[in-house]
């Protein structure tokens, strides 16, 4: 009994992580990646509901909506997330609050948050710059993982979405967005044209979506970044 339960423990632990390195999933979708059935991956769901580590959310659909009864996906609670390893925010939130009152307000924390971008930069230049054009938005995916994003990237209409899974400090910047908006700063100057934050993590959505559309790229200098149409952190 006790290696059954072991068993089932580790099982459920890969549907969480699972959830985690591809965002919000369906059924079908965690259950071809796991090779289980969809009825064992519905048995693990029931039980991290049951847990808080997951909850069941209507899927969104980009677009016109097909008839018929919209998706149900399966998304990390925030306490989901904080069994992977978030236990420093309080810590952190802490020093970024004595920065605003300190040391310059907003404008400082933006300053903090566009430097710790920065002093991060060498390993992720390099990749991108490596990269023949057509596959620097995956390259950028693959050293955002490396750095614990969990991203991947995709083709999306007229451009392509950079999809960031996991997000190690997304309970600090549901209060300091200047976190975000110098990552997508960053991102613009890196990829050499204009991107657009469709979704962040720490607004509540299942994932951190970056838009980076087809075309010219421009100078790092010119390139610029959109907010239009973008939940803010």
């Amino acid at each position: 009994m006790e290696e059954l339960a072991t068993r089932e423990r580790s099982t459920r632990n890969r549907v969480a992580r699972s959830i985690l390195d591809h965002g919000p999933s369906t059924v079908a979708d965690l259950a071809e990646r796991l090779r289980l059935t969809q009825a064992a991956v519905r048995r693990h769901l029931d039980s991290l509901v049951a847990e808080k580590v997951v909850e069941a959310r209507e899927k969104r659909v980009y677009g016109t909506r097909a008839r018929g009864r919209p998706a149900k996906v399966f998304a990390l609670t925030d306490g989901g997330r904080d069994a992977f390893d978030q236990s420093y925010d309080s810590l952190a939130v802490e020093a970024l609050r004595w920065i605003e009152r300190n040391a310059g307000g907003e404008a400082a924390v933006a300053a903090f948050a566009r430097d710790r971008i920065e002093a991060q930069a060498g390993a992720y230049r390099e990749a991108v710059e490596s990269a023949e054009p057509a596959q620097r938005t995956e390259a950028l995916a693959k050293v955002l993982t490396a750095d614990g994003y969990a991203a991947t990237a995709r083709n999306a209409p007229v451009g392509e979405q950079l999809c960031q899974h996991h997000c190690p400090v997304a309970h600090v910047a549901e209060q300091y967005p200047q976190l975000c908006e110098a990552e997508t700063e960053f991102f613009s100057r890196l990829l050499g044209t204009h991107v657009q934050r469709l979704a962040t993590i720490a607004h509540g959505d299942g994932v951190c979506t970056t838009f980076i559309p087809h075309g010219a790229p421009q100078t790092s200098s010119s390139a610029s970044v959109s907010t239009a149409g973008r939940n803010p952190a």
